[in-house]
């Protein structure tokens, strides 16, 4: 007897950041914040969504911040039929960016088709940076729950499930619903301590301070440069200074680096930017130019800090070699847009009604 082959099973990851959007930034900016509450309701109408095109099974990140809790308690119900099978990913949370590493090398393991992210730009950059470590082609995508969120795109969760659930389910093949992204790779060389890398999804900056501290980065004058993937002029953040002097859009060839006026450095002119969500500050400028993919930039500051997409994360000081790399094809992300277009188009999510036979 011939054996049939069976299609394996759509099924899709979610890491769901449950604390993202209260850095610092939040309360100088008097934004909002979404609370556990919102964003279970998030994952849930996205998987109900995913499953109505095709999903079978959702593996979920697990969490100390409450929403694994709710989330069970929901399911315990047993009154909503619309999603698909849930599971939790077999680890222990820590509360820290470890989390977010260790549930992306899994999902890659568990075969998903599509990693669905909740958080902001640093919460995404985690997840992309594990990714391309991996050498991995699962794409993401993204759901804006942060505070500066220049790379997840505001969009209601069910459209974001739908265009998930149609290419997970084999509906919309990978050239048709996926979208390469670049990245800032950041090289910091020491004679006698070795290399260190890491990457920025949206910009690596440039900043006086000594020291990691409290991370988020929200004062413009201890900035020094800032180099972007890409420069959007409807972002908020860093990359919004680059996206009100020279726009570089996300599918465009090559980034931009801006050196800001400090210690000396004449302004060329002064731009007022929305480097948070409610603070619009001036920023003086001094030059920027374009990246072009693969080409290494060097540092000027002697020393200081990076951060990684509003976050301070590496400190260097005299002696040390720093270099900017604009990286493109790095990952990829599931184009929502495009996906719906397409199953428009083709008309994927047309039925033939029972009434006209």
């Amino acid at each position: 007897m011939t054996r049939v082959a069976h299609a394996p099973e759509a099924s899709i990851g979610v890491v769901a950041n449950p604390v993202s959007a209260r850095d610092i930034r939040r309360i100088v900016a008097n934004a909002g914040n979404l609370q556990i509450t919102d964003r279970v309701n998030i994952v849930l109408r996205l998987l109900s969504a995913a499953a109505s095109c095709g999903v079978k099974r959702a593996w979920i990140m697990p969490d100390r911040g409450g929403i694994r809790s709710l989330l069970e308690r929901h399911l315990r119900r047993g009154t909503d039929h619309s999603l698909p099978a849930i599971e939790f990913l077999d680890m222990q949370p820590t509360s820290t960016v470890e989390d977010t590493f260790t549930a992306t090398r899994l999902l890659q393991r568990m075969g998903v088709s599509a990693i669905v992210v909740l958080g902001g730009d640093g919460t995404h950059r985690a997840v992309a940076r594990q990714l391309a470590d991996d050498n991995s082609a699962v794409p993401i995508a993204g759901l804006s729950t942060g505070t500066n969120n220049a790379f997840p795109e505001m969009r209601e969760p069910t459209i974001t499930g739908m265009a998930v659930g149609l290419f997970a389910s084999g509906r919309i093949a990978r050239a048709q619903a996926l979208a390469p992204n670049k990245m800032i790779e950041v090289r910091i060389d020491d004679a006698h301590a070795g290399t260190r890398r890491d990457i920025a999804i949206v910009d690596a900056a440039i900043t006086h301070d000594r020291s990691v501290g409290a991370r988020a980065l929200w004062k413009i004058h201890s900035l020094d440069a800032v180099y972007l993937a890409f420069a959007d002029p409807q972002a908020i953040g860093l990359s919004a200074i680059g996206g009100l002097l020279q726009p570089v859009g996300r599918l465009e060839s090559g980034g931009l680096a801006v050196q800001l006026a400090h210690g000396g450095r004449e302004a060329l002119l002064t731009l007022h930017a929305p480097i948070a969500p409610g603070m619009v500050r001036p920023v003086d400028i001094a030059s920027w130019q374009r990246m072009v993919a693969g080409e290494a930039l060097p540092v000027l500051a002697q020393a200081g800090t990076v951060a990684l997409d509003g976050e301070r994360e590496l400190g260097f000081e005299r002696g040390q070699r720093v270099q900017m790399t604009l990286r493109e094809n790095a990952f990829f992300t599931v184009d929502v847009a495009r996906c719906m277009g397409f199953a428009a188009n083709a008309r994927l999510l047309r039925f033939t009604s029972s009434l006209n036979h």
